[in-house]
């Protein structure tokens, strides 16, 4: 018996030590999905106090408390606490150029009262925007549309062939392939000749830039740098906040903006994504120091300090707006924009926009996911009896911001919105014909350009202009298939399921 009882208590002690690591494992586990919770409703409240719209308020909230474990490690990547130091930062930045800014306006404003018809020809529309982004209009500037990255690369690389003592240039996409290499060939020919050269690129978009690229460039004399350094793992700010920016400016007096970044497929060279259809503009004018401004702006938030540039607004040459500007009442004004600004600058200019159309508005979006406050702006303009027309192209990027674009096919269409689908290849121009403003820029119809990038965008108000972009229009919607509601509703249940998760996540697209 005595052995019996020694063999029972041996075995049982024995057991202990496998017991006790599965109850503490089980102990810790639920500790941790107890901290879980507790971090999911912390972090709902900050949510509450700091995300931007009632749309990601309502979606990270009702996240983080059900689904903590999925959600925490998203709202610490995508979410907004930081966002707010990271506005603050950039606006305190923004303050030191704020004399420079003023100087340039002053400047800008005194140049337009030279024209003796500037005052009298002020377009209330414009003086909303003019107030938004603190800039007047300019006066005497001469507007070519670029249509294609082929069109593109050949300004930019003649402008950049032009300059005599600056070029400052700011690029999204900068490619290590054939049109890379002429746009690096191009700016060191003009370091050579004694042109001070000064280039952003996003260091997101621009990853795939090898190092020898940017040293060819350095030893030229070239200041390069790089928009949001990127680290591993990259945070919060290196993946939303991007520079989007399209952006060559020429000795103050010329300036180039639009869709195009700087590779191959821009030109039509990828295969997949071929023909590639986009639009730039090609200023030359006092307008190009506004687009100067918002170029020094970005370099003062990576260098803090602000470049020896010039500053004086410069008219072209009669010979060279006659036949360019069909008047003496032709405008033009730039709106740059950021998730740094007091108000919610981009999104703020579309909205204008679509709310002042009367006759015709025209888009042309890569992207086409707008918030509720936008789809309202342009199913009112349809029901206002405007000509509301969206261009979006057949093929995709993007996946996910493809599928977006179904869910919104019944909400346009149903109150009268015409959209079309561009068939020959894809379509990444961002331009708006309102009536006879022409806005082009980098700025998509989506929640990153709103509120997430760096973007600009250049609205004109010239008759030659107008005429130049309602062709263009009109060429590409030949290109087009029209939207109809069927075209969604006929899906299978489960794509157009995939359509509204894809909407539902609209805010980080």
């Amino acid at each position: 018996m005595h052995t019996f009882f020694h063999i029972d208590l041996l075995q049982r002690r024995r057991s202990i030590p496998q017991t006790i690591p599965r109850m503490e494992i089980w102990g810790y586990f639920t500790i941790l999905l107890i901290l879980g919770r507790i971090l999911g409703f912390v972090l709902a409240a900050d949510a509450l106090m700091t995300a931007r719209t009632a749309q990601g308020t309502l979606a990270w909230v009702i996240a983080l408390i059900l689904i903590p474990e999925l959600a925490i490690p998203l709202y610490f990547v995508f979410g907004g606490r930081r966002f707010v130091g990271y506005v603050r930062a950039r606006r305190k930045g923004r303050g030191e150029l704020s004399i420079l800014a003023a100087r340039l306006a002053e400047a800008l404003r005194e140049h337009r009262r030279t024209d003796s018809h500037a005052e009298t020809s002020r377009d209330e529309r414009l003086a909303p925007l003019e107030k938004l982004v603190r800039l007047p209009t300019t006066v005497a500037d001469r507007a070519d549309l670029l249509i294609n990255g082929e069109a593109t690369m050949l300004a930019v690389i003649n402008a950049i062939n032009r300059a005599q003592t600056s070029v400052v240039a700011e690029y999204y996409i900068i490619r290590d392939d054939s049109a890379g290499q002429a746009f690096k060939a191009a700016l060191i020919n003009a370091a050579n000749r004694g042109v001070k050269v000064r280039l952003i690129y996003d260091a997101l978009g621009s990853a795939q830039l090898p190092r020898a690229y940017l040293n060819e460039l350095r030893t030229a004399g070239i200041e390069a740098r790089s928009f949001s350094g990127l680290r591993f793992p990259p945070t919060r700010l290196q993946i939303n906040f991007r520079q989007h920016r399209k952006i060559v400016v020429v000795d103050g007096r010329e300036a180039l903006l639009g869709g195009v970044n700087i590779g191959d497929e821009y030109l039509g060279k990828d295969p997949k994504l071929s023909p590639w259809r986009d639009t730039h503009l090609h200023l030359v004018g006092p307008s190009a120091l506004s687009v100067q401004l918002a170029w020094c702006e970005d370099w003062f938030s990576i260098t803090r300090s602000i470049p020896d540039l010039p500053w004086q607004p410069q008219t072209p040459p009669r010979s060279q707006t006659v036949d360019r500007l069909s008047s003496d009442n032709d405008r033009t004004l730039i709106i740059p924009s950021g998730p740094a600004d007091d108000l919610e600058t981009c999104g703020l200019m579309f909205n204008h926009l679509f709310n002042v159309a009367k006759h015709r508005l025209w888009i042309a979006t890569p992207y086409f996911v707008p918030d509720e406050t936008t789809l309202h702006a342009l199913q009112l303009a349809a029901l206002r009896g405007v000509d509301v027309r969206v261009i979006i192209p057949e093929g995709f990027d993007a996946r996910l911001v493809w599928l977006s674009a179904f869910a919104f096919y019944n909400d346009t269409v149903k109150a009268g919105v015409k959209l079309l689908r561009y068939q020959p290849g894809f379509m990444h121009q961002k331009v708006c014909l309102c009536d006879d403003l022409v806005a082009i820029g980098t700025a998509n119809l989506d929640n990153r350009s709103f509120r997430l990038n760096f973007e600009i965008t250049a609205i004109i108000r010239s008759e030659r202009t107008r005429r130049e972009a309602q062709a263009m229009f009109e060429n590409d919607m030949r290109q087009c298939l029209i939207v109809s509601p069927l075209d969604y509703d006929r899906r299978h249940w489960f794509f157009r399921v995939l359509c509204r998760i894809a909407r539902l996540m609209a805010p980080i697209q």
